[in-house]
């Protein structure tokens, strides 16, 4: 094993200083701490960046440290935002040799556990899960509810996603596994009275507090608990049924009758555990859903074919990081420290890590047995992973909105946009321009507001850009047109008050709601670079409007561009400021998608009519609001095609011969 490190230097610079270091970089200025030539090694290992005071800030690994370093000092300026930041914070390099991909692996993940670097992807709980627990290092194995940290001696299982979910198993099965469930306390006290509590009494204990069973016994009724919810259940249910026609065959039916309420008992539990694999199918599930810069992770637990619990994760993509350098990284964090009895046979994910075969040799290490890591082409498998995929998407989306509703994150965020952008105010309402189309065709663009940091659907606008220039000049044209009609609308009123004497404001007075582009905002975001923001102030600029702000966001590097900078903002990706920017863009390119896809899905139901000789947009209108599609009206006869008005038998007729001979 070799270790070097690189000589001090350098220092963290603030958001100002490092958009010029970056100019001074891009020229071709080495960084302060870049290793001499030749002297890192062409060999697997970890490297580690630290900052001016020692502090590890970034881990990772390289199957080649020389090729992997010499990337982050080859040229700075075609970093990524994220790498450059890392780099601009970082004073010194050291890198440890390994000998194979898989002691890399695992260096790095202990380097990441002992360092927490700030720029390494950490996965933290989207909520706190319970798991069902059973204390078999006790003396008196205990069923209890536990989250949080895992205990040494604690079989688990689960997690569930309630609590109750928990309890309402454990009742089933306290019939046929009496197992304590009493705290130490209580457990102690009866001891000592000599008396076991009300569990005891109804049989759903057997009572070793009192003596009624002795420690060998009562853990071995623990054993079975754990091996029924391990999977193994159809030795336990077959040993009841057997008891139950012995039982029967005796004449002792009160004892038969309890053994079927025990047999019933065990098979609520397993339904209340969908069938999803084939039996015996031991596996987790693993998708992702991802934005620019957060990453949502759920986990189904599958064992004996059965789905014994689900478990989300939430990532801040600190770094720029591929689907399968995230699944990578995931799976090290999920089972680094797994006990063997609690990994599965199967992985299945989304894509396949990067070291896909040392991922799968390290996890058979942990296992002591193979482990499979594969990604599900087809059957229930892959139904199974579209499932967990849909899971993961929601998770997203419900994280993203308990996020957004916060009053003091909300507060946050619109202060660092006012110190990133060096506004004269807070933007207490944004309005965000996206442009859409395909190969020039069918060109829209949506408006939408963000007032407070919360979206106001109501004020969303959307428009059919007349120019086939590209989106410059479609951004120019639309800013052009909103604030056009601003100003038309405050001329309209005389720019009074709205609790002016004279006049209405921004209110309509006919019907008493507000004008639709009578607000003007504090701040318009444009989807796009440089070019686009300054078509947005050339328009604003020849309104002789000087009081919005205007900014671009590029959507690859998530850079802030402000009109007339030859440089972007770089805003930090913990940002609260960049992560708003970046909900009111995605919002904003969601709007126009949905309107660009309505209008082209229209534009490719009236050409299919087209071919109809004498039939004029009004009659092709018509046919499609009776039919709802060209295909169900492909399947209409002549006479019903006549119900719709204006359409006569004759006509009816030609559409019929001219659809029957197009293919579906």
């Amino acid at each position: 094993m070799t270790v070097r490190r690189a000589p001090a230097g350098g220092a963290t610079l603030s958001v100002r200083a490092t958009r010029l270091l970056n100019v001074a970089r891009s020229a071709g200025s080495p960084l302060s701490f870049r290793p001499k030539p030749g002297s890192i090694p062409d060999s697997p290992g970890v490297y580690r960046f630290r900052d001016a005071h020692g502090r590890v800030i970034y881990v990772g690994k390289a199957k080649s440290l020389r090729q992997r370093l010499n990337s982050y000092f080859a040229d700075f300026s075609a970093l990524h935002p994220r790498t450059q930041s890392m780099l601009t914070t970082a004073a010194d390099v050291d890198w440890t040799v390994v000998g194979t991909e898989v002691e890399a692996l695992q260096l790095e993940y202990s380097w990441i556990k002992e360092y927490d670097p700030r720029f390494n992807v950490k996965y933290r709980d989207d909520k706190s899960y319970p798991y069902l627990a059973v204390t078999m290092g006790d003396e008196f194995p205990r069923v209890q509810v536990m989250r949080g940290a895992k205990r040494k001696g604690t079989r688990y299982f689960g997690p569930y996603s309630h609590a109750w979910a928990i309890r309402e198993t454990v009742d089933l099965l306290l019939r046929v596994f009496p197992v304590r469930t009493c705290s130490a306390g209580v457990f102690k006290r009866a001891g000592q009275i000599g008396r076991p509590c009300l569990l005891g009494y109804i049989d759903k204990c057997s009572a070793p507090c009192v003596g009624r069973v002795t420690p060998e016994e009562h853990r071995d009724l623990a054993e079975d608990f754990c091996d029924f919810m391990a999977g193994n259940t159809g030795r336990f249910i077959k040993r009841l049924e057997k008891e139950m026609r012995d039982a029967a065959s005796e004449q002792e039916y009160e004892r038969a009758a309890r053994l079927r309420d025990d047999v019933q008992a065990l098979q609520r539990a397993l339904e209340k555990q969908a069938v999803v694999l084939g039996e015996g199918t031991d596996a987790d599930v693993i998708a992702l859903a991802e934005d620019p810069l957060e990453a949502a992770v759920q986990v189904f637990y599958v064992r004996g074919g059965r789905i014994r619990g689900q478990r989300g994760w939430v990532v801040d993509k600190v770094e720029e990081t591929t689907p399968g350098e995230l699944v990578e990284q995931f799976l090290l964090q999920m089972y680094a420290e797994a006990s063997p009895d609690s990994m599965p046979r199967e992985v299945l994910v989304p894509v396949l890590p990067p070291d896909s075969d040392a991922v799968a040799e390290l996890l058979g290490e942990q296992r002591r047995a193979r482990v499979d890591v594969r990604v599900p082409q087809r059957g229930d498998k892959k139904s199974l992973m579209e499932t967990v995929e849909r899971n993961a998407k929601e998770s997203l989306v419900q994280h993203k909105i308990r996020r957004a509703s916060d009053l003091t994150t909300r507060s946050k965020a619109l202060q660092e946009i006012v110190d990133a952008l060096e506004l004269d105010q807070a933007p207490l309402r944004i309005e965000c321009y996206d442009v859409s189309h395909l190969q020039g065709e069918n060109v829209v663009a949506s408006m939408v507001v963000f007032e407070d940091g919360l979206a106001r659907k109501s004020e969303y606008r959307r428009f059919a850009v007349k120019t086939k220039e590209g989106d410059v000049a479609s951004i120019h044209e639309v800013i052009t047109r909103r604030f056009r009609r601003y100003l038309e609308e405050r001329s309209a009123t005389g720019e009074l008050a709205p609790d002016s004497e004279d006049g209405h404001g921004p209110i309509d007075p006919e019907t008493g709601k507000p004008r639709k582009f009578a607000y003007p905002p504090n701040l318009v975001v444009v989807d796009g670079a440089g070019p686009q923001a300054a078509a947005a102030q050339r328009a604003l600029d020849e309104l002789g409007i000087d009081d919005v702000a205007v900014c671009g966001l590029a959507k690859r590097l998530e850079e802030v561009w402000l009109p007339g900078d030859d440089q972007p903002v770089i805003m930090p990706r913990s940002s609260e400021g960049l992560y708003l920017l970046q909900r009111v863009r995605d919002e904003a390119h969601r709007f126009a998608i949905t309107y660009h896809r309505s209008k082209r899905s229209k534009t490719v139901k009236e050409s299919a009519l087209d071919a109809v000789p004498g039939l004029g947009p009004a009659r092709r209108q018509a046919l499609l609001k009776h039919f709802g599609s060209v295909k169900r009206l492909r399947e209409a006869t002549p006479a019903e095609i006549c119900e719709v008005p204006g359409i006569g038998p004759s006509i009816a007729e030609v559409i019929v011969s001219t659809l029957k001979g197009e293919s579906p």
